[in-house]
């Protein structure tokens, strides 16, 4: 049995994606939870959020050659050539949670992927490109595996490339980060038909394979919800230009990213927004400096005066975050790890 694995996913950047994952695998850890978190973005600001730059030294220009998988692209590197899969060399983050790095070199697979997408609708031997597919999705449950994970929780790129389609398949559950704004709005209607038809090729190829040589996903990329980022509000109400366009979007949501025509505008306890985060400003940047998530930080930090309940707040949206993600997969919320 495979262990679910959950992608926060938006073809816009700059909603705070990446913080969103890095705060939400540390919640999980506080309510139980057993994690894997997995860098899946070129770009590797998961892994740059979770270790110090020694490290970060040592993973992306080591001394030597390394022949192991201690970075999501060296796991899967031998698949560019004649060899499979290496088992992945995680991070200890914490007891409960666990990384598989991110690597700037994951790029150089995109083409790879590209290729294997039309090959696994061939009728030739199919095992190279099905492996090089699932390969994301394969390392996550080595390590999960090992770690004896509850769940996975991957970060991606924004965008709509291989990599990302790649990573969807592998899949079971996708949350949606949103910002207020336009360019968010006009990414939610380009996500949600991508979603769908991914979904859709996806079975199309898994049909093309009856007998699978080994496990593969079955792509559910299930929309679990949205999350609306860097909410602001003056005297106990929302900004007014952030109320317009936080207005259209559980409509938008509703009709493209599940397929359910509105009967009427949605405005209030939208059942598909999993939470409204603050934009906690001056506590990012010291949460960054140590490596922390905003509800860890304490006055050795500098969290001090106002900013100690602004802490407590991050604690409890986060909690009442993650409760909600839990809730919603099926796994059972438990008392502070």
């Amino acid at each position: 049995m495979s262990t679910p694995v959950l992608t926060f996913f938006n073809n816009k950047g700059g909603v705070g994606k990446t913080s969103l994952v890095f705060h939400v695998a540390w919640m999980l850890c506080e309510l139980g939870k057993r994690v894997v978190a997995i860098d899946l973005d070129p770009q590797a600001n998961l892994t740059s959020a979770f270790l110090a730059e020694e490290t970060l030294e040592t993973l992306w220009d080591p001394p030597a050659p390394v022949e192991s998988g201690t970075t999501i692209f060296r796991c899967v590197q031998p698949l560019t050539k004649v060899g499979d899969i290496r088992p992945p060399v995680v991070q200890s983050i914490h007891p409960g949670l666990v990384l598989v790095p991110g690597d700037l070199a994951l790029a150089g697979f995109e083409d790879e992927l590209s290729k294997a997408w039309l090959e696994a609708m061939g009728s030739n031997n199919l095992y190279r490109p099905f492996r090089l597919l699932t390969a994301f999705w394969q390392v996550a449950q080595m390590a999960a595996a090992e770690h004896e994970a509850d769940l996975i929780l991957a970060d991606v790129g924004p965008n709509l490339g291989a990599i990302n389609r790649s990573a969807l398949i592998g899949s079971d559950h996708v949350v949606i980060p949103l910002a207020a704004d336009l360019f968010s709005l006009q990414g939610l209607r380009n996500l949600g038909p991508t979603l769908t038809a991914w979904r859709a090729d996806w079975q199309k190829r898994l049909n093309n394979w009856p007998e699978p040589e080994f496990l593969l996903p079955a792509g559910r990329m299930a929309p679990l919800g949205y999350i609306l980022m860097q909410h602001m509000e003056r005297l106990s109400r929302p900004v007014k230009a952030y109320k317009n366009w936080a207005d259209r979007i559980p409509d938008t949501y509703l009709e493209t990213v599940t397929g359910v025509q509105p009967q009427a505008p949605v405005r209030t306890d939208d059942g598909n927004c999993l939470a409204r985060l603050k934009h906690y400003r001056s506590l990012i940047p010291m949460a960054q400096e140590t490596r922390k998530p905003v509800f860890h930080l304490t006055s050795a930090d500098g969290a001090i005066g106002s900013h100690s309940q602004a802490v407590r707040d991050a604690g409890n949206d986060f909690r009442a975050l993650a409760t909600a993600i839990l809730e919603r997969i099926g796994l059972p919320v438990e008392t502070a790890f």
